[in-house]
């Protein structure tokens, strides 16, 4: 079934949440109106910091039945795509930076039975994805430098993302965005044509379950209505 973009997807980063207490932070935010839960996976080498491995998606997979959005900032990313996939993950993207050989990793992905992402750092010209656009399911678009949460939103990719929209055309692909989403850069980007939108900080701020559902409800309140004609 193609995707409705005209359908804001809310997927908080658990990058942000209380590591001790992943588990139950999983399941208050899927209690708490999050649409899908995004996994940050670093590997100290690719990117400059280390978070989790296939073994916590594993973990944490029995604490909530909504989809594992699992971002590999690995590199190379191919020889733990099985491991992730049988993890528990439902899609898993891979950066088009992290090896020589993206479009294998793509179909790698689809023959183990997930969806299929590839994602592009801020330096990265949206020319990355051209061929590879019938062969992804999703397609992220990184509005910071990849390694840390709570950076700021670099505002020149709003127009790629822009870009990137008009290049799907009507292709079933999602459009993601992950770095310094906020209620005012949701707005930006849901306009610009984003339909899936990653936050860390701006959902776990607070710290509470009550606080997570505010939250998310600003955000996904200030992107619908972006998105109205």
């Amino acid at each position: 079934m193609a995707p409705n973009h005209n359908e804001i997807l809310i997927a908080p980063s658990i990058l942000s949440a209380d590591f001790a207490r992943l588990g139950a932070e999983v399941r208050a935010i899927d209690e708490m109106g999050a649409d899908w839960i995004h996994v940050d996976v670093m590997d100290g080498h690719f990117v400059p910091n280390i978070t989790i491995g296939p073994d916590v998606v594993k973990a944490l997979r029995p604490h909530t039945k909504k989809v594992f959005d699992v971002h590999l900032m690995i590199a190379p990313a191919d020889p733990y795509i099985e491991a992730f996939a049988k993890a528990g993950s439902d899609i898993i993207t891979v950066h088009a930076e992290a090896g020589p050989h993206i479009h294998r990793s793509m179909q790698m992905i689809r023959s183990l039975g997930k969806q299929a992402g590839v994602t592009i750092t801020p330096g990265t010209h949206e020319s990355a994805l051209e061929y590879l656009l019938d062969s992804v399911d999703l397609i992220l678009v990184m509005t910071v430098n990849p390694g840390f949460g709570g950076q700021a939103f670099i505002h020149s990719q709003v127009e790629k993302i822009r870009r990137i929209r008009a290049m799907i055309g009507k292709r079933p692909i999602r459009l993601e965005v992950d770095g310094g989403v906020n209620p005012e850069t949701a707005a930006l980007v849901a306009a610009a044509g984003a339909d899936t939108l990653v936050a860390g900080s701006a959902v776990f701020k607070g710290g509470t379950p009550d606080h997570y559902k505010t939250n998310i409800a600003a955000i996904r309140s200030a992107a619908g209505r972006a998105r109205m004609p």
